[in-house]
């Protein structure tokens, strides 16, 4: 019998570094022809020791380095942390910190949204609207800098609420940037529902049904893209959230273009709610203007980053160091998606489809 027409298999090494983000991680894929037909997931390249960093440092310096395990959720960190020490001591946070926590939580979403969007785009092939939307980012990155002092790493919070205001400038400022980002973000949705270029490439391309979804436990974008209606700033309110008109959006496809296109809704919801937070803002404190010691205990907290749902366990004792942190963060439950979703992909589309879990393997790894 003639096996003339059967497609060799071989495997192909992928990464460490070179998939999409750039992220270390390493794939070991076999492939027929040019369809992936098994993956296997080796990561662990990035480990930096920083929970046992968390023991040696009070708790108010951990407020600091939380921030650093990751650029783009970089604010849902040391916020998750913050909210574990004051459900500890039982602090209560004034309500304009709560708004003004909320206010730094969705600026840090819609810039974070945007820029895997824009490598998306890149990914595609599009170099000219890849441009665009980083041009279109770089609006988001500038308010940052400007009420913050920092693109990316922005020291918004403390225990007991944040460490910035807001003044009558400052707000007219926001409200300009962000008028803007939602007249740019949605020239970019109809792009994306009518490019063909965009559509040829993300249509279809590395599905995740909403059965192994479930399966996988998948949080965030990639889960509410997959049917899964969940979101912590609904399910588990804290900071403002429980009063705001939060609109959770989900599609039912899995494939990479639905993943974008919900990301690209929430930047929308994002400045809706930025701007009633902005209308509303109470008056008072934005802390408590205190350091209180953190009593013996423990609590679990959560929130939503820019990737999906954070947890944070703390153990304190009667020194200034906690006993134990721990975080479970979105890539951890959305990585392993990846086997059910490069199954019988293309070889060309492994990058998009790695990108559109927009995978963080530092605070993965920690």
């Amino acid at each position: 019998m003639s096996t003339h027409n059967v497609p060799e298999t071989f495997s192909i090494p992928v990464g460490p570094l070179h998939v999409a983000l750039e992220e270390p991680m390493y794939f070991k894929i076999d492939v027929q022809g040019e369809t992936v037909s098994h993956i296997d997931i080796n990561a662990g390249h990035a480990h930096r020791g920083i929970e046992y960093l968390t023991t040696k440092r009070s708790m108010y310096q951990n407020v600091v380095l939380t921030e650093r395990i990751c650029s783009l959720c970089s604010n849902s960190h040391p916020q998750t942390f913050a909210m574990a020490a004051e459900k500890i001591a039982g602090i209560e946070v004034p309500e304009r910190g709560i708004y003004l926590r909320t206010v730094a939580d969705e600026m840090k979403r819609v810039t974070s949204h945007l820029f895997n969007v824009a490598l998306l785009v890149h990914l595609v092939g599009y170099e000219t609207y890849f441009m665009h939307m980083m041009q279109v980012r770089e609006i988001g990155q500038d308010m940052l800098e400007s009420i913050f002092g920092n693109r990316q790493d922005i020291g918004a919070m403390c225990i007991g609420g944040v460490r910035y205001d807001l003044d009558d400038k400052s707000i007219a400022y926001i409200k300009g940037a962000l008028d803007k980002i939602e007249t740019e973000t949605k020239d970019i949705i109809k792009t994306f529902k009518t490019n063909g270029s965009i559509l040829r490439r993300t249509k279809g391309v590395g599905v995740l049904t909403h059965a192994d979804a479930i399966t996988c436990g998948v949080v965030g974008p990639v889960a509410r893209a997959s049917g899964v209606d969940y979101d912590v700033r609904r399910e588990a309110p804290y900071a403002a959230y429980d009063r705001l008109p939060l609109v959770v959006h989900s599609l039912t496809d899995g494939d990479v273009w639905s993943r974008a296109m919900v990301r690209l809704e929430e930047i929308l919801t994002s400045i809706d709610l930025l701007r009633v937070c902005l209308r509303d803002l109470p008056g008072g404190p934005v802390n408590i203007n205190d350091r209180p010691d953190i009593p013996p205990g423990q609590a679990v907290t959560r929130s939503e980053a820019p990737r999906g749902e954070v947890i944070y366990y703390l153990r304190t004792n009667d020194t200034p160091q906690p006993e134990r942190v721990k975080w479970r963060v979105p890539t951890f439950m959305n990585w392993d998606s990846l086997r059910f979703m490069l199954q019988d992909a293309k070889v060309a589309d492994i990058a998009m489809i790695v990108n559109s879990i927009d995978p963080c393997l530092s605070c993965t790894e920690r």
